[in-house]
């Protein structure tokens, strides 16, 4: 297990150069870098005193070993827009966005597990028809496209919660609704698959020989073994989260990382859309590291391999 462990931080490490590589390389691939970050009116005379500023004048590997260095410091220059340091913004903000992505996953786990093992364990019933039916909408209906009902329905209609801002524990409930909607289909569709699988286990038919009741079974063998596989796709699905809530942000006026990507781009502010993009990419190689310990201590059977 400690090797695995090594060979995995290892691994990520590696892995996080070569964001930074291309991360470096991203906005050069589109021309001119100082021409990107100036608006299209600005005259030639800006445009050179951006380069200038900029540090673009000098060679390619100078440029490459001035952000590799300040990279390992974690400093990824000035944001444009704000003018402050464009990686203390970004941690300002970070707060906000697991806060919200948190509740969303967990909105989507509460209903998704009874959902799912409910269903997979009764087929045909109105478990599984619940189930099923959550299952296809959640995979269908687009986020955004939820977020504005909700705000019409529940915020402008019948006024129970409000509609933008970050301004108590009630007003997290519609953006985590529309931002967990989309992993609650997911979620419910694979629990629902994995019970039906495991129902027709050995180890499940002899445990009702043996008279255990049923909530006891579900809950000791069941989701035992349904939960290895969910907690693979929850790890995943929570890095894709983080990604998706720009919309639900800035829909929501929620002050987090996405809404401040959205704010960055439009600004062409390339240092903070540089230290969002380095630090979301960092945050979902922790993710995926943490989600491979989880598995060996929920079935200390799986063993790695080196």
């Amino acid at each position: 297990m400690q090797r695995y462990l090594f060979s995995r931080l290892i691994q990520s490490a590696l892995l996080m150069v070569g964001v930074l590589v291309i991360t470096f390389f991203m906005v050069r691939l589109t021309g001119d870098p100082a021409r990107v970050m100036t608006p299209r009116d600005a005259s030639p005379e800006r445009v050179e005193a951006m380069r200038e500023a900029m540090g673009f004048n000098d060679p390619l590997i100078v440029q490459f070993t001035r952000y590799m260095g300040g990279a390992a410091r974690g400093d990824f220059g000035r944001s444009l827009h704000y003018r402050a340091p464009a990686m203390s913004l970004v941690i300002q903000r970070v707060p906000a966005t697991i806060e919200l992505t948190l509740a969303a996953m967990g909105f989507a786990l509460l209903f998704a597990i009874p959902l799912g093992v409910f269903g997979g364990s009764r087929p045909g019933s109105i478990w599984d028809t619940l189930a099923r039916g959550f299952g296809l909408l959640g995979q269908t209906v687009p986020n955004f496209w939820l977020a504005l009902m909700l705000i019409v329905v529940f915020a402008v209609d019948l006024g129970w919660f409000p509609s933008f801002g970050r301004s108590g524990p009630i007003s997290i409930v519609l953006p985590a609704v529309a931002l967990g909607f989309f992993p609650l289909g997911q979620f419910v569709r694979l629990v629902r698959s994995a019970t039906l699988e495991v129902r027709g286990e050995d180890y499940i038919r002899t445990a009702y020989s043996k008279g255990i009741e049923e909530r006891a079974v579900l809950g000791r063998h069941v989701f035992r073994n349904v939960s290895i596989t969910l907690v693979s796709i929850v790890g995943v699905q929570f890095g894709y989260m983080l990604g998706g809530s720009i919309y639900i942000e800035s829909i929501f006026s929620w002050p987090g990382i996405g809404r401040m990507i959205n704010e960055a781009v439009q600004a062409r502010d390339f240092p903070l859309v540089q230290a969002i993009a380095v630090f979301s990419a960092g945050f979902v190689v922790v993710l995926n590291l943490l989600t491979d310990v989880a598995y060996a201590l929920i079935d200390p059977r799986i063993r790695y391999e080196d």
